[in-house]
């Protein structure tokens, strides 16, 4: 009698880089237009906060919010607090789109990627409260206030792992599809628009150049004279975040290779371009039909039907 194989479980891991991630819901999308539906999801920060979506079977509702937002709705979710950006608004607004659940409870198996602000470790969310995992995986250091979780101060999950294959193997995956937003970002996190925002005040003049500038989009042309200038401190930052991800992106695939890698052309996007989302996900669309003859060689899959 001829034994009984199981049909490999497949598995998307989806990576960090803030405004970059509504890329995932272009993949995603693309992906269940082929016929291709992972059985398993792993996320980390922005990965972490679409992965819970899809796991959950709420992908439409989230992306019909994201598909609205405006700069002045992204501005109205940043509840600055003393130390930070609480982000209690925002995980308002993703609560009324996705449910929170205990995470084993999902049609999908999913896990979430945090990192321990104490000891620097990794911590996995495989159970307990979905909004809870989303709220602790996106706490990026100089934007989120950190999430206090068992005891622990737990921040951004990009610090340690960018690119969760790992965890999602450790979720029973088989073949993984890892979705790394980060491989065209290192110096490129200008995305060379003019700034977006139009203000009738001095003063909310003022502001909107700050919160421009703190946020990687304050993109007009410089002259040699401001070339010369040293960059700013938010500048920095968003350029430190790149390279960090880059790197440690990059180490860990090198020592758990996924079995393909979609990388969708990001670099015109800032690191809170949060409403350009429909470029984001047009991008993350182009990149899976580009490489779609790879995917279904590499994974074995069939072709679809006409």
């Amino acid at each position: 009698m001829p034994m009984l194989t199981r049909k490999p479980r497949l598995g998307i891991a989806l990576g960090s880089g803030s405004a970059r991630g509504w890329a995932h819901i272009g993949v995603l999308r693309a992906l269940e237009q082929a016929d291709i539906f992972p059985d398993v999801v792993s996320g980390t920060s922005i990965g972490a906060l679409v992965g819970a979506a899809y796991a959950s079977n709420a992908l439409d509702r989230l992306e019909e919010w994201v598909a609205r937002i405006d700069w002045w709705e992204i501005i109205r979710y940043m509840d600055v607090r003393l130390g930070g950006v609480e982000g209690e608004r925002l995980m308002r607004a993703f609560r009324e789109r996705v449910e929170d659940a205990p995470i084993e409870t999902l049609p999908k198996p999913f896990g979430a990627v945090a990192t321990d602000l104490q000891t620097g470790r990794e911590v996995w969310f495989q159970d307990g409260s979905l909004l809870e995992a989303v709220r602790a995986s996106i706490a990026l250091p100089g934007l989120f206030s950190p999430m206090r979780h068992q005891g622990r101060w737990l921040v951004d999950g990009g610090l340690v792992d960018p690119l969760p294959v790992s965890l999602c193997r450790a979720l029973g995956a088989d073949r993984v599809i890892a979705v790394n937003l980060n491989g065209d970002i290192v110096g490129k996190h200008f995305s060379g628009r003019s700034p977006r925002l139009v203000t009738p005040s001095p003063l909310l003049a003022r502001l909107s150049a700050g919160l421009q500038a703190m946020l990687g989009n304050d993109n007009h042309t410089k002259d040699e004279a401001e070339a010369d200038e040293p960059p700013g401190l938010f500048d920095v930052m968003a350029g430190s975040i790149n390279i960090m991800q880059d790197r440690i992106t990059r180490a860990r695939m090198a020592g758990d290779p996924p079995d393909v890698v979609l990388a969708p052309r990001l670099v015109h996007l800032g690191l809170m371009d949060f409403d350009q989302a429909d470029e984001a996900i047009a991008a993350g669309m182009d990149c899976v039909r580009l490489h779609l003859p790879l995917l279904r060689n590499v994974l074995n899959l069939p072709e679809a039907e006409d």
